[in-house]
């Protein structure tokens, strides 16, 4: 496969500085779109086997659903219907309403994968090994111009309207904004390596905490495994050895057990951050997934907050980009109105989990036994739990006096004209209305979905799924000026 063109377009409508499953889903969504895209990444074309995302969550299927990926991945891994931590708090995802009751364990690079031929297909620029070094905001230009160095040293300079760092945690497009991050490391010295075992665990997904550690293990379908482990008494620098012997001493604190480990391809040490910047935007330069935000890996929520972020974004650049809204300013500011607060509450359940985990004192175990035996027995309590983590409580904040599904998530209808998810799969809105109801004229495309029974309420719902605008009655008038913004 060819991965760098040898000519590339020096002005472009969106830069977008890092190839991850981030950059790869709004690269795709904005080139579906029409929008010229050019992906730039440091790192050399290759599979990334090293990554530390397994977990592909309700949310994320259904955004993937959308772009007519999600059924293709899942035959990638394995569904599972519950989620266990501490041997103890069960959490179950069977109950959740959605096409996609089900956490999904498949290797990260699975998803760039389905997302990295997406783009491409849609026409998306590649250029690897190509590092930003700078980048200057025009206010008078209405444009970003980046300076980029090729992996011959050589530099370029690109001119883009909007520019988007997926570029991860040491984000060179934060830096170069002078944005802080703030935050503090949660773990340190957690070592991760991917082995084989001579004993199979009873469950899919081993998640446990006991006494001073606890362990990670997920699989990755072809006989290899990846392991995490975690021991307070080892707190040893990021740069220390490491070998297979510690993370076996780890499991069997953790488990009882190591596996009967053996074979580490790689073995490696890290530490792990909770830390958000301030601001998502900056005049025309955008920052999503771990550029934006970054936590500990309890609940597997990172990539999936990733994507989410993703999928907002997209469609509110291509709307500006098309000239289909009558407030350009105003919707670019509501992708950090929406998802800061977003990525702010992952931060705080990530950590209760890592916190959960790592109790020390007898009153922090307390702790820990009488909120899992919470969760697991107070039906409310648990679906809070379950919505949160799997994604699919995620909702908005809605204007004063609107209607109470607006900026709620909605959910996978059956409609006359086919399932709600495969008619978001042009990236346009959707209007749902009774039967009879004539579609206003729309400054943006628009499908015009109806009730297969005799609902009267009429929803607008946008390209990432969220219903912009609700009416139980029929209200034209409102209708057009929620078209119209």
């Amino acid at each position: 496969m060819t991965t760098t063109p040898s000519t590339a377009p020096e002005t472009v409508d969106v830069l977008i500085v890092g190839a991850g499953p981030t950059g790869l889903l709004l690269a795709g969504d904005l080139a579906a779109q029409g929008i010229s895209v050019t992906l730039v990444e440091r790192r050399p074309h290759r599979t990334n086997n090293m990554t530390r995302a397994f977990a592909v969550h309700a949310r994320t299927l259904e955004l993937l659903d959308s772009r007519g990926l999600a059924d293709e991945l899942i035959k990638t891994g394995i569904p599972l219907a519950s989620l266990r931590f501490f041997g103890k708090l069960s959490l179950d995802l069977s109950r959740l309403h959605t096409r996609f009751p089900f956490v999904l364990i498949t290797p990260q690079y699975e998803v760039e994968h389905l997302l990295e031929r997406r783009a491409r297909t849609a026409g998306v620029h590649f250029r690897y090994e190509t590092e930003l070094t700078s980048l200057h905001q025009s206010a008078a230009a209405q444009s970003v111009t980046a300076e980029l160095r090729e992996a011959d040293g050589s530099r370029t300079t690109l001119t883009a309207r909007y520019l988007v760092g997926t570029d991860g945690m040491r984000s060179p497009v934060r830096h170069a904004l002078g944005l802080p991050f703030p935050g503090r490391s949660v773990i340190r010295s957690m070592v991760l390596a991917d082995v084989r075992l001579a004993d199979e665990p009873s469950d899919i997904l081993t998640v446990s905490g006991e006494g001073d550690a606890f362990t990670f293990i997920a699989p990755f379908g072809d006989g290899w495994y990846r392991v995490m482990g975690w021991h307070r008494a080892h707190q040893a620098a990021d740069s220390d050895p490491v070998d297979l012997d510690e993370l076996r001493e780890i499991c069997r604190t953790a488990l009882g057990t190591d596996f009967g480990m053996h074979e580490a391809r790689w073995i490696s040490r890290f530490h792990s951050d909770e830390r958000q910047v301030p601001s998502y935007r900056t005049g025309r330069v955008f920052l999503a997934g771990d550029a934006a935000h970054v936590h500990s890996p309890a609940g597997g929520q990172g990539m999936n907050t990733g994507l989410q972020d993703a999928a907002n974004l997209s469609w509110k650049l291509a709307a500006v980009l098309r000239g289909h809204t009558a407030d350009p300013e105003a919707l670019l500011d509501s992708y950090h109105a929406e998802r800061h607060p977003v990525g702010a509450r992952v931060l705080r359940t990530s950590g209760a989990l890592v916190r959960l985990a790592m109790a020390r004192t007898p009153l922090q175990r307390t702790v820990r036994t009488v909120t899992s035996k919470a969760l697991a027995t107070v039906r409310p309590a648990s679906d809070k739990a379950i919505g949160m983590v799997s994604g699919i409580s995620i909702a908005y904040r809605a204007p004063r006096g609107a209607h109470p599904l607006t900026a709620k998530r909605a959910p996978d209808l059956s409609l006359r004209e086919g399932r709600l998810h495969q008619l978001l799969r042009d990236g346009t809105f959707v209007l749902v209305t009774p039967d009879g109801t004539a579609a206003p004229a729309s400054p943006a495309p628009l499908v015009h979905a109806h009730w297969q029974g005799d609902r009267t309420t009429t929803l607008l719902v946008r390209p990432d799924g969220y219903i912009a605008w609700a009416s139980d009655h029929p209200d034209p008038a409102a209708l057009r000026a929620a078209l119209d913004r």
